[in-house]
């Protein structure tokens, strides 16, 4: 097991995390948490911890905003056909579920599609367009997609086809011609906030229509449960505009979900209040499972359903892929690491690249993901589709892998993505050009550290600062999300009560009584998953430093708070400072 590197961050400015304490009538430490996330008055504490929808930017800000809405009140005026068009994972399938409901809503002579993600790949295809132009339809709105698709919108105009482009990702260096391009990342777009998920980009698109045609804002606040989800499942930043989306997606999502949605959370047994976790984890692997198994149109399907009984069939459907996914993805990762273990080329290397063409395109980023997670270091896992090498790579924190991706563009047929996710495609011949070149260029630019897993700590904290009031106040920070994660503490000099014991299947976590040294009294449950190989030391008496988020556990009806430990080491060892 790689041992993790700790990283305290820096307290706050230590005048303002007094101030703010004594005028919000906290402790310092919650203060210092707040400091930390650029919250230094009341004021800006009352907007962090009470978000309102009021202070989201007007959708018309957004750069071709006004030629989006003006050629899609054309469209509907003239009755033609829109087909609207998304990705095949949760992002693209939840936004094209909300433009879709939205325009059914207002208008009949609509249709979807999602592309299949083993004949025509991520993005605008040539098939889709062909689909179009057979079904009449005169305009197409991509979502989470399109904005470097400038050779398939070229042929979409040849067929006498408009689109519309909703997208979040990074433009290449042509924008494509398209008929109005919305995508907050592409140059000359002002749009206050940068960071929106496609779907949150598609809702701008019905938010801005609405202004224009009188429709009440609280008409759309129903598809606020769709943009949570994709805000949640495309780990995109939870700040700004974001976490006004999400905070009220997620309310949503707890109160009045979407027929869709209420049956997967059924399915997936979530009996308490939904948190953003629970979406990345049990909700959004689900609607994902459906274009990593079989089509993402199911997926659709699921979530414009307002009929219960079909709404049920297709979540357990669902369920069933999710299964599936699960072994597809332990098989391969399984043979993966064997193949890394027999090379002894990838011993010393900074970086893994494998191939296999049996292995199934639908669930190899994931295993890209859970190699990280063993061998932490550049990964791009490699399939054969349509003739071609395809996969998905993932980095490590801190590590920009696009840009060691593009150092090797000449050997790529195509790629995309950003910092720390991407997607490329290859000739087969090319696989091992690229795995020397890639090698060599992460090699020449990774520093040790980033080859080194860590863990951000907000502070260090007392056993006797946590209680029922430190949580009731810290747990207002959520949505927690990436430059909004759950707060994570160190304390030292911690023993366990002599109760401690290995649980799980195969007895490979920790369920811990803990109290820290000078105050025996005060003894705090905690869990700690995949850490067995620390119950030795810790059964021995011996002081250990633990570091750990706060959460609330319920048993039989009985709530309590409990550490989730992310970490141990011994306090015999020198801790950061």
């Amino acid at each position: 097991m790689m041992e993790k590197k700790w990283i305290i961050k820096e307290r706050g400015d230590s005048a303002v995390v007094r101030q703010l304490a004594e005028r919000l009538e906290i402790s310092d430490s919650l203060a210092n948490l707040m400091v930390q996330r650029g919250i230094t008055t009341p004021g800006e504490a009352q907007a962090f911890f009470y978000p309102s929808l009021d202070s989201l930017h007007d959708p018309f800000l957004m750069k071709d905003m006004n030629i989006a809405v003006e050629r899609l009140s054309s469209a509907i005026k003239k009755n033609e056909k829109i087909l609207v068009y998304g990705d095949y994972d949760v992002d693209g399938i939840t936004a094209v579920a909300l433009v879709y409901s939205f325009l059914k809503e207002h208008y009949s002579n609509v249709d979807y599609y999602i592309p299949d993600r083993y004949k025509e790949g991520y993005g605008v295809s040539f098939q889709g367009l062909d689909y179009a132009s057979e079904n009449n339809c005169r305009l197409i709105i991509t979502l989470d997609c399109g904005i470097k698709a400038t050779e398939k919108i070229q042929y979409a105009k040849s067929r006498g086809i408009d689109v519309i482009i909703c997208d979040h990702h990074y433009p290449g260096d042509e924008i494509p011609m398209a008929h109005a391009v919305l995508d907050p990342k592409q140059p000359g777009c002002t749009y206050p906030y940068k960071e929106l998920s496609g779907c949150g980009v598609g809702f701008k698109l019905i938010h801005a229509y609405s202004k224009i045609h009188a429709i009440p804002f609280t008409e759309i606040i129903q598809y606020l449960d769709l943009v949570a989800v994709s805000i949640a499942s495309d780990i995109v930043p939870i700040t700004g505009e974001n976490r006004v989306l999400a905070y009220y997606g997620l309310k949503q999502l707890n109160e009045s979900p979407r027929t869709g949605l209420r049956e997967v959370i059924r399915e997936a047994e979530i009996i308490r209040t939904l948190t953003i976790e629970d979406v990345v984890f049990r909700i959004g692997p689900r609607i994902n499972a459906a274009g990593r198994m079989e089509s993402g149109a199911r997926a659709v399907e699921l979530l414009i359903s307002s009929d219960p009984k079909l709404a049920y069939g297709i979540s357990k459907e669902i369920d069933n892929y999710n299964i599936e996914r699960r072994n597809v993805d332990r098989l391969i990762t399984t043979e993966a690491m064997r193949m890394i273990s027999e090379d002894k080329r990838t011993s010393n290397a900074k970086t893994t690249v494998l191939f296999n063409p049996s292995w199934k395109k639908g669930v190899i980023g994931i295993v890209a993901s859970r190699l990280i997670e063993t061998y932490y270091r550049p990964t791009v896992i490699l399939t054969e589709s349509n003739g071609f090498a395809t996969g998905s790579a993932r980095s490590v924190q801190g590590y920009d892998l696009y840009q060691a991706i593009e150092s090797c563009s000449d050997l790529l047929e195509s790629f995309g993505g950003h910092m720390f996710a991407a997607g490329l495609t290859l000739k087969k011949e090319n696989i091992r050009p690229f795995a020397e070149r890639f090698e060599q260029y992460v090699n020449r630019t990774i520093t040790e550290d980033q080859l080194q897993p860590r863990i951000f700590i907000d502070a260090g904290l007392s056993f006797s600062e946590i209680d029922d009031e430190f949580f009731r106040v810290m747990n207002q920070f959520q949505p927690y999300g990436p430059e909004n994660m759950a707060p994570v503490f160190m304390s030292r000099n911690v023993f366990d009560t002599g109760s401690g014991r290995m649980v799980g299947s195969s007895g490979e976590h920790l369920k811990l009584e803990l109290y820290q040294e000078g105050d025996p009294l005060k003894i705090l449950p905690a869990i700690a998953f995949n850490q067995a190989h620390r119950f030795e030391y810790i059964r021995r008496g011996e002081p250990v430093d633990i570091c750990y988020s706060i959460e609330l556990n319920e048993f039989r009806g009985v709530r309590s708070l409990q550490l989730n430990i992310k970490d141990i080491k011994s306090a015999r060892v020198a801790a950061p400072s």
